[in-house]
This record gives structure tokens, sequence and C-alpha cells, in this order.
């Protein structure tokens, strides 16, 4: 067990993993762009024999630019470890293939990001894993889905796109009973709103691209946990897959870590404040947002995290018809995909589009899941403008 950093959440994020450069004392960290480094001749040539404390050879294997971020990104989410990817996909990929096998269960939340949806469906499950989707928020759903053979449990909390929480404590003393491992995809919490391995969760992801980097100019992925099982991801699909982050993405998201706790305070601000003015808009005719007293999960939000966040989903008589009027009047929310970034960003997500090409549901949960989705939702990510003209850029396209 690593000894917690005793510095503020605020500290942290500013100088854990940084230091002066010893040569040119700069103050700000060093962009490493070199593939290679010079080494002695007795290295091992082979990634297998890579040991966690061993020079760098090659910036697939390490980088110290990247190294840099992974320490930072450890050390906000009081991890052992981290391992920095090219993207959140990457991410999710290597953990996958490092910690299942044939005939292996996994048990995933049957609402999760869209593309690790379709991952599990379309390529985990022709490796012979065998594959539950649970609402994990039910206990009693997910007690019931464990078996022997499960190996790991995977949750997002808040659950793209309608922020559905997960019980990080008791999910994990469950699944930690049953003998498996707990991973929780926090993109949308952050370590400032949530940090799940204090609550029991093995491993932690991140897509670097949303908050985190913050600034929409840069795509990364992160995967936390213990340092003995990331050396054995670093080792193997870390290094063999070739998901290798850039050492130029990884310093602009090491610069966007700096404000994480600024901007997901602004973020939360503004959101509130938006979510409230949707709730009493006539066209809106549902709001989902953690930080609302009407959030059916309200009570847990208000336990497990210490912000919001900046993601609202709400619901319109006509979404697709609002969607082209969105697309063509906005001006201050772009209608754009990601989130996460500087500015706010929204699109509309049909539950029927969902249901056909991303989620594998069983009719009631599709029934649970269109409870709080209805036929669709906007998912809005609430940037760091101001509230009031997000607020009039949206009034002025709902009408």
């Amino acid at each position: 067990m690593i000894t917690p950093d005793p510095r503020g959440l605020r500290t942290l994020a500013v100088h854990a993993g940084e230091g002066p450069d010893p040569t040119t004392r700069a103050s700000a960290p060093n962009l490493v762009m070199s593939t290679t480094f010079l080494i002695d001749p007795d290295i091992a040539f082979s990634a297998e024999e890579l040991e966690p404390d061993a020079p760098f050879v090659y910036t697939r294997w390490g980088n110290p630019t990247v190294r840099q971020l992974e320490e930072k990104l450890a050390a906000l989410e009081g991890a052992e470890a981290a391992i920095g990817f090219a993207s959140g996909m990457a991410g999710i990929s290597a953990l996958l293939t490092h910690t299942l096998r044939a005939r292996d269960h996994l048990i995933m939340s049957d609402v999760a990001y869209a593309g690790a949806s379709e991952l599990v469906s379309d390529i985990v499950t022709r490796c012979g894993v065998d594959v539950s989707r649970v609402d994990l928020s039910d206990l009693t759903a997910l007690e019931a889905a464990l078996r022997p053979t499960t190996r790991l449990v995977y949750a997002e909390t808040p659950a793209n796109p309608i922020l559905r929480l997960t019980d990080v404590e008791a999910v994990a003393e469950a699944v930690h009973a049953a003998g498996a491992r707990f991973v929780v995809d926090s993109t949308f919490a952050t370590p400032v709103a949530l940090r799940p391995i204090e609550l029991g969760a093995d491993y932690v992801l991140h897509s670097l691209t949303k908050y985190i980097g913050g600034h929409g100019d840069a795509v990364g992925g992160a995967v936390l946990g213990p340092a003995e099982d990331l050396a054995a991801i670093r080792r193997g699909p870390g290094i063999h897959v070739g998901g290798a982050l850039s050492p130029f993405n990884a310093w602009l998201i090491m610069r966007g870590t700096a404000t994480l706790p600024l901007r997901m305070r602004a973020h939360a601000e503004g959101a509130l404040a938006v979510a409230r003015y949707l709730e009493g808009h006539s066209r809106v005719t549902k709001v989902l947002y953690p930080g609302l007293p009407s959030h059916p999960q309200y009570d847990l939000a208000r336990r497990q995290m210490k912000n919001a966040s900046g993601m609202i989903s709400f619901q319109v008589e006509d979404g697709p018809g609002t969607a082209r009027r969105f697309a063509r009047d906005l001006h201050t929310v772009h209608y754009a995909v990601s989130l996460g970034h500087h500015r706010s960003l929204i699109v509309y997500l049909s539950t029927a589009d969902l249901m056909r090409t991303s989620f594998r549901m069983s009719e009631e949960q599709e029934a649970a899941y269109r409870a709080y989705a209805g036929d669709g939702v906007f998912r809005l990510s609430v940037g760091l403008e101001d509230a009031d003209d997000i607020i009039a850029d949206l009034e002025q396209a709902l009408g």
C-alpha cells in the first residue's frame, strides 16, 4: 500500500508528478518527444523483462512526460499507479484484455459508454468471455448475477447518458465477497467528485479527453489501480497492443489537469443553474442532474459525490425536431459529441438508436432505461461560460 499524499487536491493537481528540471531548472514540466533513449548495453531488449524502475528505452514502453502525468493522476485518485493510453478506449481494452480469459464471466453495467458497450458485445464475447448486463444501481440484481466464474464487474458512475449512479462502496463489498475485481469508469465524476479506490474499487478508468484534459484538444485515457497489476498491464497489452499515449497529448492533458479542481467547481455551479432553468421550462419534460433534489438518487449523490459535475440530461416532447433546431440555432453551446470541455456541448441521443447499436438490454432493462430517458435525451456538457449566457442561448433555441 502507498502512503496517501497529504497535500490538498488543488496542490496535487498542480504539483504531483512534477518538479523543476534538474539541468535547466525550468519550472514547467518538459515535453520530451524523443521516441528513443540512450541505454546501457546490458539492458533487456524485450518488454517482457521490463522492470517498474527500468530506465526509459522507447516511448511506447514509457516516456518522461507521460510518466509525470501518470504520477499526477495516481496522486489525484489515491491509486498506487496509473498508465496513460492513447484514448479511453485503449485503456478499457487493455484492462479487459489483461483481466479476462475464455470462460471467465464479466458483469457490465447495462448502461455504459457506447464504445465500451460495443467493445464488450462485439469483441470481448468473441474471445469466449461470458457477459451479463446488470443494472448496478440494483444491489439485489448484482448479487443474483454473480457466479463462481465472475472475474470482473464493470461500473460507470454517473452512467452515460442518463446519469444513473452506482453505490461504489456497496458494490465493491458485494464483488469482493464473491472473489471478483471491481472497476469504475469515473470519467463523468473525476477525482474531484469521486475517488472510487477509497470506496473499495480495484481499478479506475478515465477518458482524459474529457474533464481531466478539459480543453477538447487532446485525446487520452488512463487505467489506475494496484502497482503490481498495472506493471503487468504495461508489460502486456499496454506495450504490445500499441495504444501508447503521445507525449504531446500527455503534456497538454497535464497542463489541463492543473486547473481541474477549479474547473470542476465552475462546471458544477454552472450546471446547477442551467439544470434549474431547464427544470422550470415549459417545453422540458424531465431533467436529470445529480445536484438536483429531483434526481432519483439525490441522497446517494450527496453522500458519495463531492461535486455534481457538469453533465445534464434532459427530455423535450419532440427530441429529433429540437435537435435540428439546436444544431441550427445554438451559438454559445456547440451541437457536438464529447463532453467535459471548457465550452458547452450538446447532442441528442435517441433511445431507439442506442438500443439498436450500442446497448444489449432485456425488455425489463430497456423499460428501466426509458424510465430515465424516454425516447431520447439531450446530453448537455455545461462548459465554463457564464451560466446566464448558456441559459440565454438555450432559451432562444428552445423558443
